[in-house]
């Protein structure tokens, strides 16, 4: 906010390092840690330390570095922008003035709109991988955390600076989808999917599953598969017709939870490849053939000389067909050839770190020297209550559609409560941007790697650290301001005293922007769950302490300013969390 004053008074500093035979300074500045005033801070202890290099003597690096701030500070005077100058063990404090401060904080926020807190492009290509459903399954909520994690990393690297590619890889061959084929065309055959569409599929791949512990059963499906290997035309055009259902159904879920990508890949396009890559491997010496006794593996300890580190990647299997590795080499090396990528992210379950590693030590010892950018960004599970873990072939199983039901029915009771006086199709749309909100926030405000066990009187809580809290304080916002008739007032800095949930809230604004790099830097988008709900605490605050449409009509213009950067601010977190925010509740 305040990078011009900062830049004069690193001018300054250089000047004067200059003139008094000092060292050229490396300032490094640092925010004070806020306690009621905002300030930047720098030291001189490198500087003092390299003086005493420089004239070959032995100096006492703290006290010269005091001495140094000292004199600096009074070179400084009263520099503009800022209220005092103070120096502590060795340190120069810096403090904006209060008022312009906020001015320009609040200018900046309804200037800016829904890009506050955005950073410049960075000129680097990142493909986030996520979701990556099996094609002829259901869409339960063990998918979720998936889905939602992925596409709120996307959203705040889209927001950091990044050029973001969303894409999904899709599991739309293998036995699964042949056990599917198998029940359908046994018992299903001319049924079509309602518009229920990965419940119906859901429920005939459980249904196969059950069938396939018949060694009857299990012998017919490999044959079925056997055709689908030889690409018989029925087969083929079944699967085609199939995997079609599937993605429809796909699309509504993302659909529903507002999600997109840029570019779907399928299992079956880099199988192929994958099978050919392998031939290549072998040739090299990279990968070793143990068939037809074993499979095609690449030792990778033995090749590098490690004891248990990465152990053995197996790339296809002693009958010739094709595993995930076989398949996922090819996938990352398109990637890169199709999308000129800077980095590549793969959100993907925790329990596959060790594979996620050989695959991107495999491609290292390729040849590629993209690989050490790439990163596998974990996950933990989503248990039910109880701690019941997700799992697609039992009664666990929670449909996202069942779930989101569920949610949106004990949101509405809330919103009735609440806003009686809403239409019955307000009330049920809230209720459903209510209970998304409360769904995704749950699996967001947990660190990637914990476990989240879903808890409903958590997720819905309307005074505690839950996404209705954070929703309702726009809400609040919202109805200030819709009381005000015409435009906001225009630019000033205030005059009275501002109280201190003023400076809190605007504190909290002003941290935004270096949250959003925070938490793109780290891919955590805890971080950004946990500063809106501290704006969503401080705006509360705010509301219950200080008037604002009956203050003194100074008062009222600036809290009204306020009101809006406040609003805009919690906007833009939930957006990056992929929430939306009501106007009213």
């Amino acid at each position: 906010m305040f990078i011009a004053e900062q830049n004069s008074i690193e001018e300054k500093i250089i000047a004067y390092c200059q003139s008094h035979n000092l060292p050229r300074p490396d300032v490094q500045w640092k925010y004070i840690p806020f306690s009621g005033h905002w300030g930047i801070s720098t030291s001189f202890f490198s500087l003092a330390s390299q003086e005493g290099k420089e004239k070959g003597v032995k100096i006492n690096v703290a006290q010269r570095a005091q001495e140094i701030a000292e004199q600096v500070a009074a070179y400084l005077g009263s520099p503009q922008g800022f209220e005092k100058i103070e120096t502590v063990r060795g340190y120069l404090n810096l403090y904006f003035s209060t008022g312009e401060y906020t001015q320009r904080i609040i200018d900046t926020v309804l200037d800016e709109r829904e890009k506050f807190g955005y950073g410049e492009s960075k000129h680097e290509r990142v493909m986030v991988e996520f979701s990556q459903p099996n094609t002829h399954k259901a869409f339960h909520v063990g998918h979720l955390r998936n889905v939602i994690l992925g596409d709120s990393v996307c959203n705040i690297l889209e927001a950091a600076g990044y050029d973001v590619v969303r894409s999904n890889y899709i599991g739309d061959i293998g036995l699964h989808v042949i056990k599917w084929l198998w029940n359908y065309t046994k018992n299903h055959a001319g049924e079509e999917p309602d518009q229920d569409v990965t419940r119906w599929m859901g429920n005939i791949y459980a249904e196969a599953d059950r069938y396939y512990e018949d060694p009857a059963v299990e012998a017919e499906v490999r044959a079925l598969f056997g055709r689908w290997s030889r690409r018989d035309p029925e087969v083929t055009a079944l699967w085609q017709k199939t995997r079609d259902w599937s993605m429809q159904g796909f699309n509504q879920v993302y659909d529903l939870l507002g999600v997109r990508f840029d570019h779907f890949y399928f299992e079956s396009e880099v199988e192929d490849s994958g099978v050919e890559l392998v031939d290549g491997l072998i040739e090299k010496g990279l990968a070793r053939d143990e068939r037809p006794k074993g499979a095609v593996i690449i030792p990778l300890d033995e090749i590098l000389g490690l004891e248990e580190t990465y152990r053995v990647l197996v790339i296809l299997r002693s009958d010739g067909t094709s595993l995930y590795a076989t398949k996922d080499i090819p996938l990352a090396i398109k990637k890169f050839e199709q999308y000129h990528l800077d980095r590549s992210v793969y959100v993907i379950d925790v329990r596959q770190s060790l594979y996620m590693q050989q695959i991107f030590k495999t491609l290292e010892l390729m040849g590629y020297e993209w690989a050490s950018r790439l990163h596998h960004l974990a996950y933990e599970i989503v248990n039910l209550p109880g701690n019941v873990t997700m799992s697609s072939r039992d009664g666990t199983v929670v449909l996202l559609e069942d779930l989101i039901k569920e949610a949106t029915g004990r949101a509405l009771e809330i919103v009735k409560e609440k806003n009686a006086g809403l239409s019955a199709e307000n009330q049920t749309k809230i209720a459903q941007a209510v209970a998304l909100g409360a769904i995704k926030y749950s699996m967001l405000s947990r660190d990637n790697t914990k476990i989240v066990t879903f808890d409903w009187n958590a997720a819905l809580d309307f005074n505690g650290q839950a996404a209705p809290y954070i929703q309702y304080a726009y809400v609040r916002a919202n109805s200030i301001l819709k009381k005000v008739e015409g435009d906001l007032p225009g630019s000033f800095a205030p005059t009275y005293e501002l109280a201190p949930v003023e400076v809190e809230l605007i504190n909290v604004i002003s941290k935004l922007p270096n949250e959003i790099q925070r938490s793109a830097k780290e891919m955590r988008p805890l971080l950004i769950s946990n500063i809106a709900f501290e704006l969503a605490k401080a705006f509360n605050d705010f509301y219950n302490q200080c008037p604002v449409l009956q203050a003194e009509p100074e008062i009222r213009d600036m809290r009204l300013r306020l009101v809006a950067a406040a609003r805009q601010a919690i906007a833009n977190c939930l957006r990056l969390l992929g929430i939306q925010a009501p106007d009213v509740m």
